[in-house]
């Protein structure tokens, strides 16, 4: 298994991008994050996953250890492959592909090239609640301190909302208040908004 890849930048496309290890080029298509880490001519590191097929092996690379656990989650849900798994890490962040499962966006998860409304449910309804705010601010290079408590409140129905989704990422409510009140405090309107710039770490 070839778990982790360090070598200089050779060549990217679209998809791919191929990383000279010592005389030899490596082949690997990039997540959105691993692309950014990517500068031709310039030495860069990838975590990796192999697929082994019986017409080939692909190997497929992240930004961070967290990143490809993500992956392996996606592709651990029923229709969805490495390669579209690849796809809705380089349409969506991290945190922005929480929100959309927290928040059962189907509309924005099918606007990912290739993942259809139906795959789009399918890990809404397989992967709720199953990826914890720790995994999801670590794989978007953020860390998972919010602000200190502060006295209770009464919320809008709107804010309960957005509380109670952080709640199931694995937050405090005492944190997803504090959170909430942060983000309100930056612009957010809509629950969606709102539960986008917790997870941004504001």
């Amino acid at each position: 298994m070839i778990a982790y890849v360090r070598g200089r930048v050779l060549t990217t496309t679209s998809e791919t991008a191929i990383l000279d290890v010592n005389g030899l080029g490596y082949e690997i298509y990039c997540s959105g994050g691993a692309f950014k880490k990517l500068n031709v001519g310039e030495v860069a590191e990838l975590y990796t996953y192999l697929q082994v097929k019986e017409d080939g092996v692909t190997l497929f690379g992240f930004e961070s250890v967290k990143e490809k656990e993500l992956f392996l989650k996606l592709t651990g849900v029923s229709g969805v492959g490495p390669k579209l798994g690849i796809a809705v890490l380089s349409g969506l962040s991290a945190d922005e592909l929480a929100a959309a499962i927290l928040t059962a966006d189907i509309k924005r998860l099918s606007a990912v090239k290739g993942l259809g409304k139906k795959t789009a449910e399918k890990i809404v309804l397989e992967l709720h609640g199953k990826i914890s705010a720790e995994e999801i601010l670590s794989a978007s290079g953020e860390t998972a301190s919010l602000a200190p408590a502060t006295p209770v409140q009464k919320l809008s129905a709107a804010d309960e909302d957005a509380v109670s989704a952080l709640t199931g990422l694995g937050f405090t409510r005492t944190e997803s208040v504090n959170a909430v009140k942060k983000a309100r405090e930056k612009g957010a309107n809509t629950v969606e908004e709102v539960i986008m710039k917790a997870l941004q770490g504001v």
